[in-house]
């Protein structure tokens, strides 16, 4: 199965020239840059006429749509054939996808929880996942932040993800100055920040692909 990930296009999603071919095509979340139902309509027609068999999404925090008007939401992405994943799963071919939006608290926006809190909702995920989405990265893998040298990804999922047995590949963006892939080496998984805009929030980087 190849996996084309990409995340954080905030609305400027018509100035990606290509995405590569692939099984699936994974969006982690801020697909709006100001969480209206008419930039999500806009962002589902679009994704709707990539040629890829499935496609996901997850809200991220500017996608405030989802919070706001959930079934309007839903129902945009239904009528594209688009599977919205909000703490769910779906299982395409021999692997389980599980996505969430959930992100530490910063400036009061959508999907955005206190690390108790965040601790709660992980448990949600289930052991089976192959294919984990969420919208932030986990603590020190893809959430560093330069110009404020932090880390500032979620801790209580990076606990998680190291207990997840059949765990294959985690898909996340948010710190868009974080963008890459890497292999771990201890166990193979394969860990995507899919950014596609830059922190000036210019649509700079490429979709990344990875084969499962």
């Amino acid at each position: 199965m190849r996996i084309v990930c990409i995340s954080d296009t905030h609305s400027r999603h018509r100035t990606i020239s290509g995405i590569p071919h692939g099984d699936v095509l994974v969006h982690a979340g801020d697909c709006t840059g100001n969480g209206s139902l008419s930039a999500l309509e806009d962002f589902t027609k679009w994704l709707a006429s990539w040629p890829h068999e499935y496609k996901i999404l997850i809200a991220g925090n500017h996608d405030y749509c989802f919070e706001r008007y959930p079934q309007e939401s839903r129902d945009l992405c239904n009528k594209c054939g688009i599977t919205y994943l909000e703490d769910e799963q779906v299982t395409i071919r021999e692997h389980t996808f599980f996505g969430s939006p959930w992100t530490p608290v910063f400036r009061k926006m959508a999907f955005n929880a206190d690390e108790a809190e965040l601790s709660k909702l992980r448990a949600r995920i289930p052991e089976s996942v192959t294919v984990l989405v969420t919208h932030g990265p986990a603590w020190r893998i893809f959430d560093y932040v330069p110009r404020e040298a932090a880390h500032v990804g979620c801790y209580s999922l990076m606990k998680k993800i190291n207990n997840l047995p059949n765990l294959k590949a985690h898909i996340c963006g948010h710190i868009h100055e974080s963008y890459g892939y890497a292999v771990r080496e201890s166990d193979g998984v394969k860990f995507v920040n899919a950014s596609i805009c830059d922190e000036r929030y210019l649509p700079i980087n490429t979709p990344i692909s990875i084969e499962l």
